[in-house]
């Protein structure tokens, strides 16, 4: 059988270069000013990687969440290891340049048009133009959103809410629409997250003020008018006290998950107050959701997709919208999470919709994009996709780099008009292509401790390659 050539575009001299080192950490400010428009569904024009906006510096509030390449604990099927903490691509060309050959380090490679100052400096301008309209035309701000958000501005929460539909194109409904649905959160906690024992006070509460209390017992319920879905013992289904009791797993689960949050950023873990309160913003918005998805509930990994979403809203530069970033993370979260819920359901794993037909269709990808990878991975070194792929799909890639790349990544994720599963699958088959010399020299352990442990690579190198396995497909 005939193998089907790698793209001349691949073999680009332009992805030669050293090793590089890990990204400094995200800018904690991350949204300005509104806009809106009619939401065009255009794809981004493929931008070469030294186009790509990258962090600048260190913040000077940077201290909130001191950034490694350290990862979180996840699922993964047969590996505990997550992410590249200490892996490197030793001489891998195909790895992409280096960080600090990349344009945002200031080295000059091949292909490399502007300064990074200058080229951030001019889509900040651009996408702050965008956002000033009445109404912001969502096409053109896709575009701009998938090249990468500067991060010096503090667009990116307002971007990201936009993207997700938390706020609508019309600007002039942004403060009713989120007033509405703040208040919408509050009772949503009031209702959900309060022990039974208020509840219980509530109803007694109400009652006394409903009926008048027999004058020979002031202040007490007889003993009838006690329901029995109201007492601790109760395991009728529709009891308060039999319900928290089959809640409380799932909220130690919750806890257990977010106190392992990013243990390398300050933001997400530590004794400071505002770490805990950040934990405790989290543990609400993941309990809420599951007692309003009974169908999913919590599955752990959420903790995971939670958290970029939580950090990027709660260090928007206005007060207002950082002290109500618990509320807008939910929406937000939930409107990101119905495009990936049926990954989340066990029952669906095995359907056309489930996680492992998700994982087959990467499969698809890499074969029609570079075959005789697929194929040495496959056939020759029995690399089950699942054994890397589940997590990659599953945790939208936040445990493969660090928390600065992810935030970049998550901008394509989200500002594709295809979908971020789609995207998702691209970005993916990009980072086995990328890699490919490796692989192909490699066996099954080499390939699997690679691929569960992905090395240090430069994000724009990958985010350019899944455009152009959009651009073109194979023939």
């Amino acid at each position: 059988m005939m193998k089907k050539r790698v793209p001349d575009w691949l073999n680009s001299s332009l992805w030669s270069s050293p090793n590089r080192s890990p990204s400094p950490p995200p800018t904690p400010q991350d949204v300005a000013p509104k806009t809106t428009a009619p939401a065009i569904a255009e794809a981004p024009v493929p931008v070469p990687p030294p186009a790509v906006a990258r962090p600048a510096e260190r913040p000077a509030s940077s201290s909130a969440y001191a950034t490694s390449a350290a990862k979180g604990e996840t699922r993964n099927p047969l590996s505990g290891h997550s992410g590249n903490s200490t892996s490197v691509c030793d001489s891998d060309d195909e790895n992409g340049s280096s960080s600090a050959n990349s344009p945002a380090s200031g080295g000059a490679g091949p292909g490399s048009v502007a300064p990074p100052a200058a080229v951030d400096t001019s889509r900040q301008a651009q996408i702050l133009q965008e956002l000033s309209r009445k109404v912001i035309n969502m096409g053109e701000l896709r575009k701009l959103a998938s090249q990468g958000i500067p991060d010096g501005a503090g667009i990116r929460a307002t971007i990201w809410k936009l993207l997700l539909g938390y706020l609508p194109t019309d600007r002039s409904l942004w403060p009713s629409e989120v007033a509405k649905k703040r208040s919408q959160y509050k009772n949503f906690k009031e209702e959900l997250l309060m022990n039974p024992s208020e509840i219980a006070r509530k109803l007694e509460k109400a009652s006394l003020e409903n009926h008048e209390v027999d004058r020979g017992s002031p202040g007490y319920l007889s003993r009838s008018e006690i329901s029995h879905g109201e007492h601790p013992l109760s395991l009728g289904k529709s009891s308060i006290w039999n319900q928290f009791f089959q809640d409380a797993e799932i909220m130690e689960q919750i806890d257990r998950d977010v106190m392992r949050t990013h243990p390398d950023i300050h933001f997400f873990s530590g004794d400071s107050t505002s770490a805990k309160s950040n934990q405790e913003a989290l543990k609400n918005i993941l309990i809420v959701f599951a007692k309003l998805n009974p169908g999913i509930r919590y599955v752990q990994g959420m903790n995971e997709i939670l958290a970029p979403l939580y950090f990027v809203l709660k260090n928007d530069p206005t007060e207002e919208n950082a002290a109500s970033a618990e509320a807008d993370a939910f929406f937000c979260f939930v409107e990101l999470l119905s495009g990936f819920r049926d990954n989340f359901v066990q029952q669906l794993d095995n359907s056309v919709v489930g996680i492992r037909a998700t994982i087959t269709r990467l499969s698809r990808l890499l074969k029609e994009h570079d075959e005789e990878l697929w194929r040495h991975l496959e056939m020759t070194t029995k690399v089950n996709p699942q054994f890397y792929a589940f997590r990659w799909i599953t945790l939208l890639l936040t445990q493969e780099f660090n928390f600065a790349d992810s935030l970049i990544i998550w901008d394509t994720l989200l500002s594709d008009p295809d979908g971020p599963q789609e995207t998702l699958l691209r970005i993916c088959c990009a980072m086995l292509v990328i890699v490919r010399k490796r692989l192909l020299a490699g066996d099954f352990t080499s390939n699997l401790k690679l691929l569960q442990n992905y090395p240090v690579s430069n994000i724009s190198h990958i985010l350019y390659v899944a455009s152009k396995l959009r651009v073109h497909p194979a023939g």
